[in-house]
């Protein structure tokens, strides 16, 4: 590890001083603020860097990338680091199992498979995954489906596996929005209308996915539009 002497004098940083950082600020000499933290306390600073770097992409602003992509390192750098204080695993490691990993879920590159387009890539990375984690029936590829994700992000994943898996689903577009439609009008019926407000928004999840719209994007964007028009 580096001390703080060397880390003021470089002019040129690596991986290594970003660790030797990470590991002064947890010290016994370090700061107060990041000693105290724990996986919990900074779980929503990892998700708000996160939607910066994305904020970044967004506006094609690549100083604020370069940036934002920094402050996301460090959040990895900090969980790191306070599994590695337990003693259960180090940056090393996690930088070990990613790359072996992305070596493993890529045959048609490291091995002799072939993969003719970015679909068998794909059926073939989703095959790997369910062998390594051991999924051995839809049920259990419907429920690894992250539940902290934004609630239409979650129900496009949801609707779309059980689709492909299950053959589950509504059979087109047309179909998932007609369903929506029912169910808005069904709404309007009613004093409490949240479950069918719920049932209305599901299906046009299910429209979305099936016509390959990222709702979630779509929304946002739709969120901008609005307050220009404010302006």
């Amino acid at each position: 590890m580096k001390n703080k002497q060397e880390l003021k004098r470089e002019k040129i940083h690596n991986f290594t001083s970003l660790r030797s950082v990470m590991e002064i600020l947890r010290g016994e000499e370090g700061c107060p603020w990041d000693r105290e933290q724990t996986h919990e306390s900074i779980r929503k600073c990892l998700i708000e860097e996160t939607y910066e770097v994305v904020e970044a992409i967004d506006t094609k602003n690549t100083t604020l990338l370069r940036e934002e992509l920094g402050d996301l390192l460090f959040q990895v750098m900090f969980h790191a680091r306070i599994e590695e204080e337990k003693g259960t695993f180090t940056i090393d490691d996690v930088i070990q199992d990613i790359t072996e990993k992305m070596i493993h879920r890529h045959p048609h590159v490291f091995e002799e498979e072939k993969a003719a387009d970015s679909e068998a890539v794909i059926q073939n990375w989703e095959e790997i995954k369910s062998k390594e984690k051991q999924i051995k029936s839809v049920s259990q590829a419907l429920h690894r489906v992250p539940p902290c994700l934004p609630a239409l992000m979650r129900a496009q994943k949801i609707q779309g596996k059980a689709r492909k898996k299950l053959s589950v689903g509504y059979g087109s577009k047309e179909d998932a929005l007609n369903a929506g439609r029912k169910c808005l009008e069904g709404a309007v019926q009613k004093e409490d209308i949240r479950e069918t407000l719920a049932d209305t928004v599901f299906a046009l999840c299910a429209a979305a996915e099936l016509a390959g719209v990222d709702l979630e994007a779509a929304l946002s964007h739709r969120c901008d539009a609005f307050l220009k028009n404010m302006e």
